[in-house]
């Protein structure tokens, strides 16, 4: 399994020495049943991966590296929690949507991808992980001049306290927004009503007129010493689709689910949501592994017929008669059936081990097939050879 913490603006060193060190050291040492240790440690994210001993159980493992990541609070607040990432396989990736349009920007569409399709798509069962690239994050963002805070006599703890303030809650453990419902309550002879703040700020006009904290002289907003606006994050990487901008959708399965049945859910809640995406193209074919395993099942589905066809052909030569390849067709076709049966009953998938075992069982079959026509071939020649009556009474007794 897989924990990634992410903590932008951290160089790889400062990552390794006051993340990844410290959480193999004080939280994840001493699992039990743990092998082996691996970890990552590149600007801005951490990642260490836990190696357990052959027949762990995967649940009961999650579960105690879950409790060990409770206490992850202890570490220096430099980072987001740390995740335990899904389980997913090396083939996990079933299906990569493309969304495009020409009329909705992308943050808008960004937006919309978050809170209404990649819920819809974690619902549907087998889906471990919704990835969205290209995704752009709706913020409203303060972007200072050095400049023009020493022309005014602002500081840049200033101009961040009172933006910080200034919202619902902060994630800035210093600032009074970081603990929001501090608003008290008022007391009456029957109830006691809390007080909640309602604030007005919804746009970056309404934000750039909040009054800058600790300031000595003429009041001065944070439009006047910055540039406040609707933006997103700077993005590390993008999606690019025919030459034009836009997202994906990568969605990863868990290990073992059948890709068949995730990727007909998947479409099903496409289609479903298809009337809340007006002025989107949506494209599933990008990447779809379905589609490969249709055309492989097909194809194997001819190629098995041609081959029992062409084994049954072979031994009506070998044996000059057309007996012994019907014979022969039957009993390879009910064989091969009856294995099939048996392994859809017991749920299993159709793999390469899987199809190897069959491939080499019909092989078997084809041997006691030839053992028992060659044997029965042998007993009629000896039947039509005159004066063999007795001999082969005797030997059949």
């Amino acid at each position: 399994m897989e924990i990634q913490t992410e903590a932008l603006g951290l160089s790889a060193v400062e990552v390794e020495q006051l993340i990844t060190s410290p959480m193999e050291v004080d939280l994840l040492n001493g699992v039990a049943y743990l092998d082996e240790i691996r970890s990552q440690s590149i600007p801005g994210l951490s990642s260490i991966q836990l190696l357990f001993e052959p027949g762990t159980d995967l649940p009961r493992a999650r579960q105690l590296v879950a409790e060990r990541l409770v206490m992850a609070h202890s570490l220096p607040r430099v980072s987001t929690p740390p995740v335990l990432m899904q389980p997913k396989s090396s083939t996990g990736r079933v299906m990569m949507v493309r969304l495009s349009s020409s009329e909705m920007p992308l943050m808008d569409m960004s937006v919309l991808a978050r809170w209404n399709i990649k819920p819809r798509l974690m619902g549907v069962p087998g889906v471990a992980n919704v990835s969205i690239w290209g995704q752009r994050e709706q913020q409203m963002q303060v972007q200072v001049d050095p400049a023009v805070l020493q022309a005014r006599g602002v500081t840049l703890n200033q101009v961040m306290e009172t933006t910080g303030n200034a919202v619902w809650v902060s994630p800035l453990t210093f600032l009074k927004a970081s603990t929001p419902g501090t608003g008290g309550f008022l007391e009456t002879e029957n109830q006691r009503i809390g007080i909640q703040h309602v604030l007005p700020i919804t746009t970056s006009s309404d934000l750039a007129k909040v009054s800058v904290e600790k300031v000595t002289g003429a009041p001065l907003t944070l439009g006047d010493v910055a540039s406040v606006r609707e933006n997103h994050q700077p993005l590390i990487g993008d999606a690019v689709l025919d030459e034009d901008p836009g997202l994906m959708l990568v969605v990863e399965k868990f290990p073992e689910a059948n890709t068949m049945e995730i990727t007909a859910a998947l479409e099903s809640a496409l289609e479903d949501l298809k009337p809340g995406l007006s002025g989107i193209d949506v494209d599933s074919s990008v990447y779809r592994p379905a589609s490969f395993i249709q055309s492989a099942v097909e194809s194997l589905g001819i190629a098995l017929f041609v081959s029992l066809a062409l084994a049954a052909l072979l031994l009506g030569m070998f044996f000059r008669s057309w007996r012994v390849a019907l014979v022969g067709l039957l009993v390879l076709t009910v064989s091969t059936v009856a294995a099939l049966l048996v392994l859809f009953a017991l749920g299993v998938g159709l793999n390469v081990m899987v199809f190897s075992g069959l491939v080499l069982a019909l092989v078997v079959v084809v041997g006691d097939l030839v053992t028992d026509l060659n044997g029965l071939q042998l007993y009629r020649s000896q039947e039509e050879i005159p004066g063999n009556g007795s001999t082969r009474a005797g030997n059949w007794s």
